[in-house]
């Protein structure tokens, strides 16, 4: 499970450095989702020529002495400037573009130019670069302009659409071979302020900002692009006119004249693009994305992955799935609270990948689960009461299967003459006969808490406090060994049982080999209580109880002789219960018959 992480951290990974087309779709949605709203900054206006006006001037394009006229209206009602985002294609045919230039200096104004493939440059005038002179986008080029505009101020109403065809980013300079050229928007400023110079701040990874005397530093992208925030600027006709103490753009809505471009907000004619550019430019919090995005968005993707993937895969199912839960929670919080308050970072694809890989850790984790579970059935169910079988699938965690030390009882027990059995009987007697002793001890076991751990030939060891913790687990073993002593008489199967009880700590886990292995215990304790039930013979006594089971017995237990055992240099002190023997209940009981 461990070895997928980095593969699927790279896969994942992948369109996020490379800005695939998809990903990016998805993040401009994200940031058009949730993008606060603004309001208009208050200094702007908006003028629509409208189709009923293009009609009552006798068609398009209007007279330039018409255009004059307007001009001079707006300035009469109090306009503060004048921006006319609307394309000359040719010389006035009435002559009235000396007026026109005319009116035009009599306020701030600002001419659009719109950029063509078969163009001229402008000119290029009025920048200062801070650092490196590196970036930007370069334009084609430019609408011829006429000689009577030399001296007004003249601005790229550039609109470039992002991978999904929408306009979200317009740049406030463009590249030519001789140096930047100004946008529209940024020529409004400088009319609005009337200075000359703008100044271009720049950095290793391109632009970072624009400065215009009397507005803060703008920031931008790397290209030197301005997000837009799609305010609901005013707007008015040639009718209403209402304008005073604004700047006004002009533009034209009849229908064919200029092309309607597609937006966040649906298809919107230039001058109103570029009148929500001016009022970007105002917003102190309008979105931007600032040059440490995809760093951050790699640190945010890489750190929130690596936590979803490793609480589902080590803490398991409930926990690590409510801190993925919460991690996810915690990131698109994250999310949406930096684009609320501009700073476009997005977390889309981090969201994503820990979906993606918190499942994949999901169904690796539970099929861990389930074969753990498995396992533990296979291993345990022919051992254990079901109940507890059932209690160690739910709670696998009980269970320390790689090994552990542990203090635990140890229950040995051997059918006396089993090998004179076998040769006097049918073999299938002796199996039946066999099967119904180990029967009867199974169950004693089971009823006390214990677990048989393994059959050797005609003999039976049981552990008790393993593999779940059993309070006075050595009182247990001991009733346990009693109760097989009774039930072996009540049973009738003509078999007598020797038995053994220890207590100590030991190793317990899987032991074997990588392919085949089995839930056991190994240790000196463990080997002690074979020593005893062996030792039961030589005693004459059924059942034989080690020190260290006896001192934590509440049983009556009565002290024997101690014995001298194979493999221990010193006597052990042995035990047994403190009644009849039970072997001679059994004489008693076969002779009655």
């Amino acid at each position: 499970m461990k070895k997928l992480i980095i593969p699927l951290l790279v896969i994942l990974v992948l369109p996020l450095i490379f800005q695939t087309t998809p990903t990016e779709i998805l993040k401009l949605k994200v940031f058009d989702t949730f993008i606060q709203e603004q309001q208009p900054s208050g200094n702007f206006v908006i003028l629509n020529i409208t189709e009923e006006d293009v009609e009552r001037e006798g068609g398009y394009p209007l007279p330039r002495k018409r255009l004059s006229d307007i001009q001079l209206e707006i300035l009469g009602k109090g306009a503060l400037g004048v921006g006319w985002v609307i394309s000359f294609p040719q010389p006035d045919r009435l002559m009235g573009d000396e007026d026109f230039a005319r009116s035009l200096g009599y306020a701030p104004s600002v001419l659009a130019m719109f950029e063509t493939n078969s163009g001229q440059y402008p000119k290029t005038t009025g920048t200062v670069i801070k650092g490196e002179d590196i970036g930007g986008i370069l334009t084609t080029g430019v609408k011829e302009n006429f000689y009577a505009y030399e001296n007004i101020l003249q601005g790229i109403a550039s609109a470039p659409t992002e991978v999904d065809q929408l306009v979200r980013r317009v740049p406030l300079l463009l590249r030519t071979p001789e140096g930047w050229v100004a946008s529209f928007g940024t020529q409004i400023y400088k009319a609005l302020f009337g200075v000359k110079t703008y100044i271009i701040t720049t950095n290793d990874n391109g632009l970072q900002e624009i400065a215009i005397r009397g507005i803060p530093p703008v920031k931008t992208d790397s290209l030197g692009r301005k997000w837009i925030s799609w305010v609901d600027t005013p707007q008015t006709n040639l009718q209403e006119m209402e304008v005073n103490g604004k700047f006004v753009f002009v533009g034209v809505t009849a229908n064919g004249v200029m092309p309607q471009i597609a937006t966040p907000v649906g298809l919107l004619e230039p001058h109103k693009i570029q009148a929500a550019l001016a009022e970007s430019i105002l917003i102190q919090n309008s979105p931007y994305i600032p040059d440490y995005s995809l760093a951050l968005e790699l640190l945010i993707f890489i750190a929130s992955v690596g936590l979803v993937w490793a609480f589902i895969s080590y803490l398991g199912i409930t926990w690590g799935v409510s801190l993925a839960l919460l991690t996810m929670a915690l990131t698109g919080y994250y999310g949406y609270y930096t684009i609320t308050t501009g700073v476009l970072i997005d977390v889309t694809w981090s969201l994503i990948s820990q979906f993606i890989s918190g499942a994949l850790a999901f169904y690796l984790r539970f099929r861990e689960q389930y074969k753990l579970r498995q396992q533990i059935k296979k291993q345990f169910e022919h051992y254990l009461d079901p109940r507890q079988v059932k209690r160690l699938q739910k709670e696998p965690d009980l269970l320390k299967l790689g090994g552990e030390k542990r203090r635990c009882t140890f229950l040995f027990t051997d059918v006396r003459g089993f090998t004179a059995l076998s040769e006097t009987l049918p073999p299938e007697e002796v199996t039946e006969i066999m099967n119904k002793a180990l029967t009867v001890q199974v169950e004693c076991v089971q009823k006390r808490g214990g677990m048989v751990d393994k059959f050797i030939g005609d003999a039976m060891m049981a552990i008790f406090n393993a593999p779940m913790d059993l309070k006075h687990h050595e009182e247990l073993a001991v009733r346990c060994a009693k109760e097989i002593q009774e039930n072996i008489i009540k049973a009738n199967i003509g078999v007598a049982i020797g038995v053994g009880v220890n207590t100590g700590e030991a190793v317990i886990g899987n032991m074997g080999s990588d392919t085949r292995f089995d839930y056991s215990a190994i240790g000196d304790c463990v080997n002690t209580a074979a020593r005893l039930e062996s030792a039961t013979k030589e005693v004459g006594k059924d059942i034989l109880i080690g020190y260290s089971t006896a001192i934590d017995c509440k049983f009556r237990l009565k002290l024997l002789k101690p014995i001298s055992v194979k493999g221990k240099s010193q006597k052990l002190s042995i035990y047994t219960i403190e009644e009849e023997t039970l072997c001679q209940k059994e004489k008693e009981h076969t002779e009655a018959k």
